[in-house]
């Protein structure tokens, strides 16, 4: 259950960043090189998150894990997020203290409900899971989310780690749009559930623009839709409703577009996209009738994007806090839609979110403040890896279903293989359509058609650096392999096999045209991309240690929902033939990343 039960510079000089790099790198690779043996680094705080202080600055979770909702049970709180046709999907995160976040697995070992999410097929970009409901109840994990595409489902598991169920479809894509959040209310032992069904059931005779919201009575077992739903609210932009009951009044929390001045009253268009949260408040009924109030708005720490969307939670002191995303409407957010975590004081009944800076009665973002609960250490998701194991880290997640016979974990132990398919034609019905994904019209280029591309996210918004060991022995002609950076668009640096198996390095930028290198005759091809800012550039080396740049300095982006990844591509333009194989990956960026042992 929810709250019941719980009591209820663009550039600093980028070429610093590369020389900094180059100075590190004979002793980087010697590191690198030893990853498979153990080690013990101190855990390291940064420009966001756990600061080692008792502090925290926001976002705590700066990095691409949009549409939060968060349960608690026990001593432990657990996150979902959404991540459309990534698979596996919905990332499921757990904290002891709201601040450090681990990943812990998924809901959805992949996205089994629909063919356009398979590795053949590569057509369900931007949907497959959106943002969804999770919930603890009477011994079973419940996590209820709406495919834009198919319809209101829900997924249970005894233990949160899995193994979970296939999901069970309860309500038509014709009836529903998206964001569920259920209730069990143990006074009356009945159970619903709050959709937005936007205009998909609005009857002429609701003059009130917006997206209407309706409840739902679902069976006790959380798996079956009862009634018809009864209509609650219709706002502009109306979503992500979260139903709490607290000491006997009912709270509906919604994110609303609004206009873009100070005022309270929800509901009225913005050209500007600024998006509020808003309560619904009844101490009558979970039908209402509900009083409306703003609760949390832009403030100074982050003026530049709007603040809605998350979830209520309670420490063991009482006190009430909330987690939500920061939206893309102002700045463009090329690492996606991170996490912020706020303190909730309560005026006369209502929740204020963060801090009423401008004494207005509605809340602000926090930048920094201190934390919920103290004495749990610094920590946060997986990011390096060294392939050791026979499962992939919760960290990498494929770009759709991926060909499962066409990577490896096994056939070379410490390494994983990437096989090349040969990618899928350029017709409808294969890939994205044009600007249904990318930024631009390079949606048409083989990238996007190349399955089993593998990534994770990147972390914050100042400076990072990945580096990759791959073996290119495997390769076969008409293959290209190597590492990719996308979201919105992708930049590509690999190797490409000639009809004569030479192997030559290339750059390719988000159109799909390629800038050609030397040749390489090394089976060893060590790959390095920094970021400063939104800025990044790659390099190359076959010996670990000197490295040489190439391809331009070019622009992370955010696009179609989804922050810049890191990660690795394989593809064949003629048949399945060849592979790569990747030795390790490691990851340092500005935030917190904890002790590794």
């Amino acid at each position: 259950m929810k709250i019941s039960y719980l009591s209820a510079y663009k550039s600093l000089v980028l070429v610093s960043v590369i020389l900094f790099s180059n100075c590190k790198s004979n002793s980087d690779n010697k590191a690198n090189e030893s990853k498979k043996t153990e080690n013990i680094l101190q855990a390291q705080t940064g420009s966001f998150g756990d600061q080692g202080d008792g502090t925290y600055v926001n976002p705590i979770l700066n990095a691409d894990y949009p549409d939060s909702d968060i349960e608690q049970l026990g001593d432990t709180y657990y996150m979902i997020t959404s991540k459309q046709h990534m698979s596996p999907g919905m990332p499921i995160l757990e904290s002891k203290d709201m601040v450090n976040w681990t990943n812990v697995g998924h809901v959805f070992d992949s996205l089994s409900w629909a063919p356009e999410y398979n590795w053949d097929r590569m057509n369900g970009y931007s949907f497959g899971t959106w943002a969804g409901d999770l919930a603890y109840h009477e011994g079973t994990w419940y996590c209820y989310q709406i495919d834009y595409q198919h319809g209101l489902m829900v997924a249970t598991a005894k233990d949160i780690k899995g193994p979970w169920s296939k999901p069970i479809m309860m309500l038509p894509k014709s009836e529903v749009l998206d964001d569920p959040g259920v209730f069990w209310d143990e006074e009356t032992h009945k159970a619903y559930v709050i959709i937005n069904t936007a205009g998909k059931q609005k009857s002429p005779d609701n003059k009130i623009e917006g997206n209407e919201n309706r409840i739902y009575e679902m069976s006790w077992d959380g798996t079956k839709i009862l009634d018809e739903g009864k209509l609650v609210y219709t706002g502009m932009g109306a979503e992500a409703a979260k139903i709490y009951k607290i000491d006997g009044t009912w709270y509906i929390f919604l994110a609303q577009w609004t206009m873009g001045d100070r005022s309270t009253k929800p509901g009225v268009k913005n050209p500007k996209n600024d998006r509020k949260q808003i309560v619904l408040r009844s101490k009558e009924s979970i039908y209402g009738p509900y009083e409306v109030k703003t609760v949390l708005e832009k403030g100074t720490a982050f003026n530049d994007r709007s603040a809605s969307q998350g979830a209520l939670m309670q420490a063991p002191d009482k006190s009430w806090w909330y987690m939500h995303q920061l939206i893309q409407n102002d700045t463009i957010p090329f690492q996606g839609r991170p996490q912020c975590l706020e303190p909730v004081n309560w005026e006369d009944g209502w929740p204020i979110i963060g801090v009423d800076e401008d004494n207005d009665g509605i809340g602000e973002p926090v930048k920094q403040h201190k934390k919920p609960i103290n004495g749990f250490p610094i920590t946060a998701p997986s990011s390096d890896d060294d392939f050791s194991t026979h499962k992939l880290g919760f960290q990498w997640e494929w770009n759709h279903n991926p060909r499962n016979t066409h990577w490896s974990l096994t056939e070379r132990p410490g390494w994983l293989r990437l096989k090349a398919s040969k990618v899928l034609p350029n017709e409808k019905g294969y890939g994205p359509n044009i600007n249904e994904w990318t930024n631009n019209d390079g949606s048409d280029s083989d990238f996007w058609r190349a399955c089993n591309t593998l990534s994770q996210r990147i972390m914050g918004i100042t400076t990072g650096t990945a580096v990759a060991k791959l073996d290119i022995s495997g390769m076969q002609p008409h293959q290209l392999a190597g590492f990719v950076r996308y979201g919105g668009v992708f930049n590509l640096l690999g190797i490409e096999v000639d009809d004569n198996g030479k192997k030559h390095l290339f750059y390719m930028n988000p159109m799909a045209e390629k800038t050609m290198g030397p040749e390489i005759t090394s089976n060893d091809l060590y790959v390095r991309t920094s970021n400063n800012i939104d800025q990044a550039t790659y390099e190359y080396s076959v010996d670990g240690e000197t490295y040489q740049r190439f391809g331009p300095v070019f622009t992370i982006a955010f696009g179609k929902w989804t922050g810049d990844r890191l990660g690795f591509f394989s593809w064949n333009e003629k048949e399945d033939a060849g592979y790569m194989d990747v030795d390790w990956f490691t990851y340092d960026y500005d935030g917190p990343k904890a002790v590794k042992k």
